[in-house]
């Protein structure tokens, strides 16, 4: 049975403080707040790549620049993508190669 995964509040992830080593928290479906020494806050998407099935991590964005909405959003997308059977990284890799060459 799947882990139950309390999800994260937009007033937990304002007042998290740093420890002395880097940590994440799970808000749940791949989304995760990774936590930083120095108290840099930024957003991971963690999935299992669909042709080779190995552990991937996809940094979102820097908090408080992606809000937490925002990266509940990206995460759905990605995941619909997962369902298709794309790799979401190589995804955004050509998406960003084909908008910079067409500048």
């Amino acid at each position: 049975m799947a882990r139950q995964v309390t999800r994260l509040t937009d007033r937990k992830v304002k007042t998290i403080t740093p420890t002395g080593k880097e940590f994440t928290l799970s808000d749940g479906n791949g989304l995760q707040l990774r936590i930083r020494p120095a108290g840099t806050k930024s957003w991971q998407f963690k999935y299992s790549d669909p042709v080779t099935n190995k552990i991937q991590k996809l940094t979102l964005g820097i908090y408080p620049d992606l809000s937490l909405a925002n990266a509940r959003t990206k995460a759905v997308e990605y995941r619909e993508l997962l369902a298709q059977q794309i790799n979401p990284k190589s995804f955004e890799q050509t998406t960003s190669r084909h908008l910079f060459n067409h500048r």
